[in-house]
């Protein structure tokens, strides 16, 4: 099975999985800056899956909506497009494809560096960093990046020295449900794929939202998941971007994504 029909079971099916994932790991205590996991250096990496990853990924700024961030993904070029998913050796790669939401999230914090400039930003789902990085470029005063996934810290790691910049602290676990953190800004993409995982989201945002007034600003293209669940209704439309004809095709007609700013009713739980 070639990696183009592998995309379309993370684009369906395997996000099940996923999502799974992120209910069943528990977060531990309240995450604070100086407690999360962080890699600082490259050297950090196992050279192994440095190599691994740099041999079976594409540089490439092409076909999305922020040229000037440069990411390793996977392309039609690179070896596990036509390969199995099978003998892919790690978990599903869902941090080697720069999704629609993420796009748009990274192209308004580009374009719009006032919503970061001196504040904290958590990059809630990060994947390959993409967001991340953009709050970084926009002169963030702290990011943190989070992930359930090793590889993609890993892969950060390697995006944030393509794009010239030191490696922001990366926490590899799921803090959903766990203590509110304490941040200026909590940005999240393409996390409503399952029901159970967006009502987790749902009232764990509110909470940081009630406890620390935390912004926060969600990126989706329209997702049947995330339109038709209950917090479509506590979401105001920030903006909309007509995606690359490159994102479209690899996104099955999808034709635009929105940065959403979530505003829930002070009467909800």
């Amino acid at each position: 099975m070639a990696f183009h029909g592998w995309r379309w079971l993370l684009l369906l099916g395997r996000q099940n999985t996923l999502a799974k994932v992120w209910r069943n790991r528990r977060g531990g205590p309240s995450l604070c800056w100086k407690r999360c996991c962080h890699w600082s250096t490259g050297k950090s990496l196992d050279p192994e899956v440095r190599a691994f990853l740099e041999e079976n990924t594409e540089v490439t700024n092409s076909g999305h909506l922020t040229p000037e961030i440069r990411l390793r993904l996977l392309t039609p070029r690179c070896r596990f497009w036509r390969e199995k998913p099978d003998l892919w050796p790690y978990g599903d790669p869902f941090w080697a494809i720069y999704w629609p939401g993420g796009q748009a999230l990274s192209r308004y914090i580009l374009d719009n560096p006032r919503v970061v400039k001196g504040r904290s930003v958590l990059d809630l789902g990060s994947g390959c960093g993409a967001t991340a990085i953009a709050a970084v470029m926009s002169g963030a005063s702290q990011v943190l990046a989070n992930d359930i996934d090793p590889i993609a810290g890993m892969a950060m790691i390697l995006n944030c020295e393509l794009n010239h910049l030191n490696p922001f602290p990366i926490t590899i676990k799921n803090i959903i449900n766990s203590e509110a953190g304490n941040w200026d800004l909590i940005v999240l993409g393409d996390m409503f794929y399952d029901e159970q995982l967006a009502d987790g989201l749902h009232h764990w945002l509110q909470k940081c939202i009630r406890i620390h007034q935390t912004e926060v600003l969600i990126g989706d293209p329209g997702r049947h998941q995330f339109l038709s669940h209950s917090i479509r209704s506590q979401l105001h439309k920030v903006i909309e971007y007509s995606l690359p004809e490159y994102t479209r095709q690899e996104n099955h007609g999808l034709t635009s994504s929105i940065v959403w700013s979530y505003q829930p009713s002070n009467s909800l739980d």
